[in-house]
């Protein structure tokens, strides 16, 4: 059948939150990939999938998931996990990368794919989709994402809390990305905007460390790395009133 890379979307933590069909991607692998740190120890994606899957098949792979300023350490340890990933792959066929929330969205397998492919060309990449951190954010933390005709701006914050602060200005839902260690500049961000009522952050959800709070709450100093914001879109006008004309109200 060929060499087959499939990256899984495992969610933001809780194994409940894993769907049917990663499950299935999971167990069906010769081999589960999981990424860690260079400091060894267990991250969010291997301690789900150790839920469902024998640890005898789980193989951890370092990527410098800490790693911000030094390129040619992040670049090394790519080559480096692409490298071992391919082997796996010529020796068993079948590899499943596990990657918290989703992964086409903001996860290390887009860097993991390319590099595999580029050694080995003939390999299938696919992915299976898994819940991201806004979706469980939003049903913890009662924040509706999207009404009627309402944009959704994703932001990682690591852009720096001025492309945060622009997003706010415009009329929809923004969420905010890995804004830990910027916590202070996304509440001054969301006082500057008019945007603090009604928004929601939380961390480690559905984990023993869970914390969700107000936004009015964020904390002095830095928060876990992996904190999510909702600022929602203001609605002001009552049920429906986000619907444009011609807008079927149905379940889209």
């Amino acid at each position: 059948m060929g060499m087959r890379l499939t990256g899984v979307g495992v969610g933001p933590g809780d194994p409940e939150l894993v769907t049917v069909k990663g499950v299935n991607a999971l167990r069906a692998a010769a081999a589960v990939v999981v990424p860690v740190m260079d400091t060894g120890e267990m991250g969010r994606a291997e301690a789900t999938v150790r839920a469902y899957v024998d640890p005898a098949r789980i193989v951890r792979v370092v990527f410098a998931l800490n790693e911000r300023t030094d390129r040619a350490r992040r670049e090394a340890a790519w080559d480096a996990a692409g490298e071992r990933v391919a082997a796996l792959l010529r020796q068993h066929g079948t590899v499943a990368f596990a990657t918290i929330g989703d992964p086409n969205v903001y996860s290390t397998f887009t860097y993991l794919a390319h590099t595999v492919g580029a050694l080995l060309p003939e390999v299938t990449v696919a992915t299976v989709p898994g819940i991201t951190a806004m979706q469980d954010l939003a049903a913890r933390g009662g924040a509706v994402l999207t009404e009627g005709t309402e944009p959704l701006t994703l932001v990682p914050v690591t852009a720096g809390s001025a492309v945060l602060q622009e997003a706010l200005r415009g009329p929809g839902t923004v969420v905010a990305y890995k804004f830990g260690r910027l916590a202070e500049e996304v509440a001054a961000a969301l006082h500057a905007t008019g945007r603090t009522e009604g928004a929601v952050w939380g961390s480690a959800l559905g984990l023993p460390g869970e914390s969700i709070r107000p936004a009015s709450a964020l904390l002095d100093g830095p928060l876990p790395y992996l904190s999510t914001l909702i600022a929602p879109a203001r609605r002001d006008g009552g049920r429906g009133a986000k619907l444009g004309l011609g807008t079927e109200g149905g379940g889209r």
